[in-house]
């Protein structure tokens, strides 16, 4: 159990029968009336944020979350087949509980899986990747003054706006937070 007044960014609680990751707390001693802890909390299972203030005794457990690296081996129809490199073993998850966090990842590419009581809520890619680009228009010399773009269709399906130097069969970088071309590798 953890207290309110104990609140740091970044630890996860159990409430309401979900799990939450504080993103924000405040401490507030009002001139009149009892100190409270104003919180903004992110649903780690469905990304919601929710605002909610606390007594500075008021107590929550504190959950727990695994994290395991998991190396991604192939797409089968609408299963994603991982492996742990620890133990071995494989096992399937669906579409709807990747998402599109393999957006950017390589098979044989490593992620990390997080889960909460055995059941997993997320996969976090690598920060970035190197990808090819299979397919894209050609830019032309002069086209420009300013910083213009073209969309580009990585190797694994993605698309990506890119300069319009950057040609097909170019390897770049991509931040997978954002999805944002870094630089040609």
């Amino acid at each position: 159990m953890v207290s309110a007044g104990d609140f740091r960014n970044g630890l996860t609680i159990e409430l309401d029968n979900n799990v939450y990751q504080v993103i924000e707390f405040q401490h507030v001693k009002p001139g009149k009336g009892a100190a409270f802890v104003r919180t903004k909390l992110r649903n780690i299972k469905n990304g919601g944020v929710v605002e909610r203030t606390f007594r500075p005794t008021e107590k929550c457990p504190q959950a727990h979350i695994e994290r395991a690296d998991m190396q991604y081996l192939y797409k089968d129809g609408d299963l994603f087949n991982f492996m742990d490199v620890n133990t071995y073993d494989q096992f399937a998850l669906n579409e709807e509980a990747v998402g599109d966090a393999l957006k950017f990842v390589k098979e044989n590419d490593m992620v990390k899986m997080l889960s909460h009581n055995g059941q997993v809520f997320t996969i976090e890619p690598p920060l970035f990747a190197e990808l090819v680009i299979t397919e894209t228009e050609p830019g032309f010399k002069g086209d420009t003054a300013q910083g213009a773009t073209k969309p580009a269709i990585v190797e694994t399906g993605a698309t990506v706006y890119v300069p319009l130097f950057v040609e097909q069969g170019d390897k770049i970088s991509i931040d997978t937070r954002t999805g944002e071309y870094l630089k040609r590798v």
